[in-house]
C-alpha cells in the first residue's frame, strides 16, 4: 500500500508542477510514445529472461503490495515455534522430530504457524538442517558451512528477478530517447507544414524522453529497490534461523539458542528479552502471524 501511495505522489507532484506552470495536460497524453517505450521495455524483458524469472518478478511485485512479512510479530512467532520444537528435542531426543521434519505440513508444531509453512525456503532450510542432524556424523562447523551455502544459493536466486527489473529500469531512458528520435523523424517530415503541427510533433518527441526518465526513476527503479530490500529481509530471517540452529547443535539449551537468535534479529524489529521470554513461555501470545 505504501508503494502505491509513493507512485501516486510521484505522478501527482510531476503533473501538479506541470499544471502550476500553465502546462496543458493533453500534451502529455501521447499513447504512441508510451507504446514504444513500454512495449520495447517488455520485449527486452522477455528476450533477456527465462520464464521462471518472469514469474519471480510478478511474485515480487505482488509482494510489494502486501508489504514485508518480516516484522516483530513474525520473529516472535518463529522464536516461539523453535522454542517448542527444541524443547521437544531436549526432552525426547532428536529422533522424536523425525516425522515433523519429513512431513512438516502434518507436524503438530509447524501447523500452528502458517506463515512459516508458507515460506517454503525457510521451511526447507530448517527441515533440511535438522534432517542432516538426525542422520548424524556431521560436525557443527560443517553444518554451519552447509547453511551458509544454502543461504548464498537462495539469495542469488532471489536477486536474479531484481537484477532483471533493474536492467529494464536502466534501459528506459534510452528507450525514451528512441521514442524521441522517432518523433524527430516525423517532425522532419512535417517541416513544410504549419508551425502548429511542427510544434505538436516536437512536443510528442520530448514527451518520449520525459516518459522514459520518469518511468525509470519514478516507478520501475524504486520497485526494484523495494524488491531488493525484501530479499535482504528474507536473508536476514534465514540468518536468524541459522544462528538458532547452530547454537542448539553446539549443545546450548533451548532458551540460550533462542536468545542468541534474538540478538541476530535486525534492531528495528528485534523484540526485547522480556517480550521473547513471555511469548516463548506462553505468558502472552504474539499477534496472529501473517499467512504469507
Amino acid at each position: 500500500m505504501i508503494a502505491i501511495i509513493g507512485i501516486f505522489l510521484v505522478f501527482a507532484a510531476v503533473i501538479g508542477g506541470f499544471l502550476m506552470e500553465k502546462g496543458h495536460l493533453t500534451v502529455l497524453l501521447q499513447p504512441a510514445e508510451l507504446l514504444i517505450i513500454a512495449g520495447a521495455a517488455s520485449g527486452t524483458l522477455l528476450v533477456a529472461n527465462p520464464l521462471r524469472i518472469l514469474k519471480a518478478i510478478a511474485d515480487g511485485l505482488m509482494g510489494i503490495l502486501k508489504g514485508s512479512p518480516f516484522g516483530k510479530e513474525r520473529y516472535l512467532s518463529t522464536l516461539k515455534m523453535m522454542y517448542q520444537f527444541l524443547n521437544k528435542v531436549r526432552k525426547e531426543g532428536l529422533l522424536c522430530v523425525e516425522m515433523d521434519v519429513e512431513k512438516p505440513h502434518e507436524s503438530a508444531i509447524f501447523k500452528n504457524y502458517p506463515g512459516f509453512l508458507h515460506d517454503h525456503h525457510a521451511l526447507e532450510f530448517v527441515c533440511d538442517t535438522l534432517r542432516t542432524a538426525i542422520t548424524g556424523g556431521v560436525e557443527p562447523f560443517d553444518m554451519d558451512q552447509m547453511m551458509e551455502l544454502d543461504m548464498e544459493v537462495h539469495h542469488h536466486a532471489a536477486m536474479q528477478p531484481i537484477d532483471a527489473l533493474t536492467t529494464v529500469a536502466d534501459s528506459l531512458p534510452g528507450l525514451g530517447i528512441v521514442a524521441a528520435v522517432l518523433g524527430v523523424v516525423i517532425t522532419m517530415g512535417a517541416l513544410g507544414g504549419p508551425p502548429e503541427e511542427i510544434g505538436k510533433h516536437v512536443a510528442a518527441a520530448l514527451v518520449g524522453t520525459f516518459l522514459g526518465i520518469l518511468l525509470c526513476y519514478g516507478v520501475v527503479g524504486p520497485l526494484s529497490a523495494n524488491m531488493r530490500k525484501t530479499a535482504d529481509e528474507h536473508n536476514e530471517y534465514l540468518h536468524v534461523l541459522r544462528v538458532l540452529l547452530l547454537s542448539f547443535l553446539k549443545g546450548s539449551a533451548p532458551m540460550i539458542a533462542i536468545e542468541m537468535a534474538r540478538r541476530a534479529i535486525p534492531a528495528y524489529v528485534r523484540p526485547s528479552f522480556d517480550e521473547m521470554e513471555k511469548t516463548c513461555k506462553n505468558k502472552t501470545e504474539p499477534a496472529a502471524e501473517a499467512a504469507a
